[in-house]
C-alpha cells in the first residue's frame, strides 16, 4: 500500500507532558515502505530523570533500565536522522510528536518530518463504529494481533504500523487505490468522519482519470 516511507513512532515517557518536566524513557521507530516494516529503530533512553513508581508499573520499564541505557543527547539525534524527512505517524500523534520536538529543541535540532499523519484520527475516520480507539481495545477488534507488551514502545509501535497497513489496505479495496500515500492519510486526518467517503471517492476518481 504505502509505496512512498512513512515512520510510526511510539514514544515512553515519564509523564504526560515535557512542559511540565517529563521525558522520554523508550523510543520506536518503524519506517514502512511497500506495505511492510522495513527498517527499526529501537533504544531506551536515559534522560537522567527519575521514573515515577506509577509509570513502571504501567510500562514495565525500571529507574535501572534506564539508568544502564544510552543517553538522550546519543539516541535524539540518532533517531531525528533515522526519521529524516519521511512523514511521521502515531496513534495520538500530537502526544509523540510534541516529546519529539521537545527533545529536539533540548540539544539544538530540528525535527525535518515532511507531515504528521495520527492512525487514532484515521480510525475514528475510516472506522466510525468501533467502541473504542485505544491502540489494544481497537486493533483487537480488527483482528490485528498484538505482539509483546502493551505499553512498551516497540510493541506499541509495532501494533500501530499494522493498524496503519490495515486501514491502507481497506482504503484500497473500498476505493479500488493501487496504492495509499501518505498525502492522502493527512487530507483524511483534517476531514470530519461525514466527508471522508465523498472525499477518498473523489480521489480515487481523478486518480484512475489520470492513469
Amino acid at each position: 500500500m504505502y509505496q512512498r516511507p512513512i515512520v510510526m513512532l511510539d514514544f515512553e515517557t515519564t509523564g504526560l507532558s515535557p512542559e511540565a518536566g517529563d521525558r522520554i524513557t523508550e523510543v520506536a521507530a518503524l519506517r514502512i515502505a511497500g506495505g511492510r516494516v522495513v527498517e527499526r529503530f529501537v533504544s531506551l533512553v536515559n534522560c537522567g530523570v527519575r521514573i515515577p513508581p506509577f509509570i513502571v508499573q504501567y510500562t514495565g520499564i525500571t529507574q535501572q533500565m534506564v539508568d544502564g541505557a544510552p543517553p538522550v543527547d546519543e539516541v535524539v539525534p540518532q533517531l531525528l536522522d533515522f526519521i529524516g524527512a519521511d512523514p511521521l505517524a502515531a496513534h495520538n500523534a500530537s502526544f509523540d510528536e510534541k516529546f519529539l520536538k521537545a527533545e529536539g529543541a533540548l540539544l539544538g535540532r530540528d525535527c525535518r518530518h515532511s507531515a504528521l499523519v495520527c492512525s487514532l484520527k484515521l480510525a475514528r475516520r475510516v472506522y466510525p463504529h468501533q467502541d473504542s480507539y485505544k491502540l489494544g481495545q481497537l486493533t483487537r477488534a480488527l483482528g490485528i494481533r498484538f505482539n509483546g507488551r502493551a505499553h512498551r514502545a516497540e510493541a506499541d509501535a509495532e501494533v500501530a504500523a499494522e493498524l496503519l497497513l490495515h486501514i491502507g489496505r481497506h482504503l484500497g479495496r473500498s476505493y479500488g487505490l493501487d496504492r495509499v500515500e501518505p498525502d492522502l492519510l493527512v487530507s483524511i486526518n483534517r476531514l470530519a468522519a461525514a466527508k471522508v467517503h465523498g472525499f477518498v471517492g473523489q480521489y480515487a476518481a481523478e486518480r484512475r482519470a489520470n492513469a
